[in-house]
């Protein structure tokens, strides 16, 4: 176990004073965020300052890095963008987690006005790529207007390469470090446009894959998880929560008394706090924690507790019947609608087709499956008026928020200290664990490590929504399609219509909607969102329509769909990947799907077989080409793509939560199966289409095509439709039935 201890206390200004070398700083202003200069920031009063980039006098150059690393890379990907425009020498670059700080280190929300720091979406090469770009060249032109000062020379004459600055005439050299000792940064600094960075040809970091600099310390076990933090005098909690869902009851949002009572009304309190270790019993907004000596004793504990809840919004709710009743919902006509794309005029082109198709498609609720328990460790000032935590979070600055409201703290309150994280996919950024860590850690006065078992994150999954989907598409006598339907059915809102809608095929007429149920149920962002049921339902209904048409599924949606020429590029390279038209060995066949996520966009294609007595799909290979603009990290980004890979086969193939009388029916990982290494395809092949254009994101990129494709590839088997969402075993035998 590692120890951590509390690092002493330093202004702003003392800690700007003591870094020597040359410190280039990030300011909020009224346009955004921009790098200043030390004695700028020294005049901003008021302004949130902080270094980003430092150069020291020995030519160590720390990037601060504000990217959650959670196994995709970012850690490195992002502070190599900005060492790229700056012509850092790679092997003197340090990397350092930035402070939970979104008015500093937050990229624009594109949903919204503020700053974030939530690496979720695929959000962090995208959002950060143009800003850090501008900040690395800043300090590039630093570096030679120090350099032509020195020289007496004009700076436009000079150049570099990695950390250091050579005038051509006379081949004098100054490295970056010798600048540092020397140098001033102007005040302000100077401007770079965005037509001054480096051409793509002149790139020597972005687009060459380096190692990455968390695996070393991964390998070697000194890399710091929340798990593993050991602080003095800490002690251990294992929450329970009730067993039925409350989507209401959130712990991130603080105690009011005003609101309901929390939902534990009695329970075996003395009877448990005999019990070995035990140190005490916290009543929580949303159920349990008892606290002790060792995790062991805490969670025995937490075992032996025998609690009486109060009702909750999903008492009695049965997950199989209510996604049935979406189908009524979806033919109520006063269920209330969300419209979602409007475009053209849908009736017309139904009424006067030459051909209508209509399928519905239905996929359960998905867990997200992170290897690491949920976690974090909270310590709280002997004032009482500070918090430190320790967390693996994908929004760190979310998670600060999240235990200063459960405080009542202001955010400034609580020092928030990054950690990798063992597995996120969108359940690590909103930090309520955490929140509940530094409640327990309040009411025992001293610090606390909480540990979710894996039987209670099931049980409290904050799952990918279930869907009732119906589409509709009209062709006319050319075979073209011409109208297009799209309802989708549940809870959820946004989660339900992210990749519903089409703009990769220019199907003139379109009415795309949502309707809405409740049921308060836990619900949140997973990998991939709702594109991976929608992109199933789209693609399924294309490729029917495809088999209908008598035409090859590619060539349909190029000649049919109105596939634009980025969606055309993609699917003829997957083409050529996988020898489409190529026979395949007996009992194997192909499918394929389009899959978009996060800006990019691509075609996947799967080899399957299928064993007509067990049910059981095999996924033999899969290939992939996509868009994602410039590609930062090659070895990264296509690790990236293999992972949502395998995760999206695991999902399409093996995982499915149900609910009975409000309770979660599976525990851990002997009923909810996830993909293991004999499952794991024999082939995957990643292509990224060589294009000029800004980053997309690409960590979700690898999921959505899955479903389409296998069950396209199966009706090329057999000749039959799977329409629910995970395709099991028993699933594909009562299609073959049917």
């Amino acid at each position: 176990m590692t120890t951590v201890l509390k690092a002493p206390e330093m202004s702003r200004r003392g800690l700007l004073a003591g870094l020597g070398g040359m410190t280039f700083c990030l300011s909020l202003g009224v346009d955004g965020v921009s790098l200043v200069s030390e004695a700028q920031a020294a005049a901003l009063a008021n302004a949130q300052v902080t270094p980003w980039i430092r150069v020291s006098p020995s030519g160590t150059i720390t990037i601060l890095s504000a990217g959650a690393e959670m196994g995709q890379g970012s850690m490195t990907g992002l502070p190599l963008i900005a060492a790229e425009e700056m012509d850092a020498d790679w092997s003197k670059v340090k990397i350092e987690w930035a402070p939970a700080d979104p008015k500093v280190y937050g990229y624009k929300d594109p949903f919204g006005p503020n700053q974030l720091m939530w690496i979720v979406g695929s959000r962090a090469t995208q959002l950060y790529y143009n800003d850090l770009r501008k900040a690395g060249a800043q300090v590039r032109r630093v570096m030679l207007i120090n350099a032509a000062q020195k020289w007496g020379v004009d700076a436009a004459t000079l150049k570099t390469e990695p950390s250091v600055v050579i005038n051509p005439a006379n081949g004098a050299r100054l490295t970056y470090g010798e600048i540092a000792k020397f140098g001033t940064v102007p005040s302000p600094l100077p401007e770079v446009d965005p037509k001054d960075f480096k051409a793509r040809k002149d790139f020597r970091l972005i687009g060459k894959s380096v190692p990455r600099r968390d695996t070393p310390s991964k390998v070697n076990g000194t890399a710091l998880y929340a798990i593993d933090v050991k602080l003095p005098d800490m002690v251990y909690a294992s929450a329970l929560h009730s067993p039925v869902h409350d989507a209401a009851a959130k712990v991130w949002e603080g105690i009011d008394p005003t609101k309901p009572a929390a939902p534990a009304e009695s329970w075996n309190d003395a009877e448990v706090k005999k019990m070995k270790g035990v140190i005490g019993i916290v009543k929580l907004p949303t159920g349990l924690a008892v606290v002790a000596d060792r995790f062991e004793n805490a969670k025995a504990a937490r075992d032996a507790l025998k609690v009486t809840w109060k009702k909750a919004k999903a008492d009695g709710f049965d997950s199989v019947k209510a996604l049935e009743s979406y189908v009524k919902v979806h033919d109520d006509p006063n269920a209330q609608v969300a419209s979602l794309e409007k475009k053209g005029d849908v009736a017309a082109a139904f009424s006067d087709a030459a051909k209508t198709f209509k399928a519905a498609f239905r996929s359960d609720y998905g867990y997200h499956a992170q290897m690491e328990p949920l976690n974090a460790v909270v310590r709280i000032s002997a004032a009482g008026d500070k918090a430190e935590v320790w967390e693996g979070s994908q929004a760190p600055d979310e998670s600060r928020k999240a235990v200063a409201t459960a405080l009542g703290f202001k955010e400034e309150q609580v020092d928030f200290h990054q950690c990798f994280m063992g597995g996120g996919f969108g359940r690590r950024s909103i930090g309520d664990y955490a929140a509940e860590c530094a409640l327990i850690a309040k009411e025992v006065k001293r610090p606390v490590k909480l540990i979710w078992t894996r039987e209670e994150d099931i049980a409290q999954g904050m799952f990918r929504p279930q869907s009732f989907q119906c589409v509709e598409a009209a062709t006319d006598a050319s075979g073209a399609v011409t109208g297009w339907k799209h309802c989708v059915v549940g809870e959820g809102e946004f989660l339900l219509i992210t990749g519903i809608k089409i703009p990769y095929y220019g199907v003139p007429n379109q009415s795309i909607e949502r309707r809405g149920v409740s049921h308060g149920i836990r619900l949140k962002h997973w990998r991939a969102v709702g594109h991976v049921f929608n992109t199933f339902a789209i693609e399924s209904m294309v490729d029917e329509m495809a088999v209908a048409a008598n035409m090859d599924p590619i060539e349909f949606r190029i000649q049919k769909m109105g596939m634009i020429p980025k969606a055309r590029k993609c699917f003829e390279t997957v083409a050529q990947m996988c020898d489409w038209k190529a026979p395949r060995p007996e009992g194997r066949a192909l499918g394929i799907s389009i899959t978009e996520r996060s800006g990019s966009l691509g075609a996947g294609a799967v080899e399957i077989s299928l064993d007509r007595t067990t049910g059981k799909i095999k996924v033999h290979k899969v290939w992939v080409a996509v868009d994602g603009g410039v590609i930062v990290q090659p070895g990264p980004a296509k690790a990236n793509v293999e992972s949502a890979i395998i995760y999206g086969l695991s999902s399409v193939l093996h995982e499915r939560v149900s609910m009975k009388d409000g309770v979660v029916e599976q525990s851990n990982f002997h009923d909810y199966p996830v993909m293991r290494m004999s499952d794991l395809p024999e082939q995957m092949s990643v292509q990224f289409v060589d294009v000029d254009t800004r980053p997309t994101g690409l960590g979700e990129i690898g999921n959505p095509f899955i479903a389409g494709a296998i069950s396209n590839a199966v009706f090329r088997l057999t000749g039959k439709r799977l329409r629910h969402l995970p395709f099991t075993p028993d699933r594909v035998l009562e299609t073959l039935k049917a």
